[in-house]
């Protein structure tokens, strides 16, 4: 039975999930978190990719990104997860697939969804029990968006330009984005 075709619409954030295979760990070491962001900023660049949110846990990676083509996300995607799995199994010396299947993806349409999406995303941390604050945890883009750090991955998305005139504002008025849980229905609606 042949494989049902993924949509993706160019100019479009999607919410974007990977999970290792068995939901087995994919990151065993600080040094393979900060290798998986080194390629992914590079993929990112080189396949016409905008990353606005991200967060790697354990087990899983989810991601908010705007492709430039219909093919860019599948492009990342795929160069993203080879490179990535090719690099632990020589460097642990293991063998077999590291992710489980194909990414999963959505579309993510609206104002109000894409910012409930960078929430989800940067939330995931906090909902898992790993930092009680997502600026806690150093492999989500919360340093990023809601801090001002650069590390030249993330890129804004319109609807985060649009929170505020100027930096300061949007990191203020980002934040406070936080200082209410995400409700359930919205969690379940985001839940790939």
């Amino acid at each position: 039975m042949p494989r049902q075709a993924r949509i993706v619409q160019a100019g479009m954030p999607h919410h974007v999930v990977q999970r290792g295979n068995n939901r087995q760990p994919c990151f065993f070491s600080e040094a393979n978190y900060r290798i998986y962001l080194d390629w992914l900023k590079e993929n990112a660049a080189s396949t016409g990719c905008a990353i606005h949110a991200y967060v790697l846990m354990t087990n899983h990676v989810h991601l908010l990104v705007t492709p430039e083509e219909s093919f860019s996300l599948a492009a990342l995607m795929k160069q993203q997860s080879q490179r990535y799995a090719q690099y632990i199994n020589r460097h642990y010396d293991r063998s077999g697939s590291l992710w489980e299947g194909r990414f999963r993806s959505r579309i993510t349409e609206g104002d109000r969804y894409v910012l409930a999406c960078y929430r989800y995303i940067e939330l995931n941390p906090v909902r898992a029990g790993m930092v009680e604050h997502p600026g806690d945890y150093p492999w989500s883009s919360y340093r990023a968006n809601g801090e001002g750090e650069s590390g030249g991955l993330v890129v804004a998305h319109p609807t985060y330009e649009a929170m505020a005139g100027s930096k300061a504002q949007r990191l203020r008025q980002y934040r406070s984005l936080f200082e209410q849980p995400l409700d359930e229905r919205t969690v379940r609606r985001l839940q790939t």
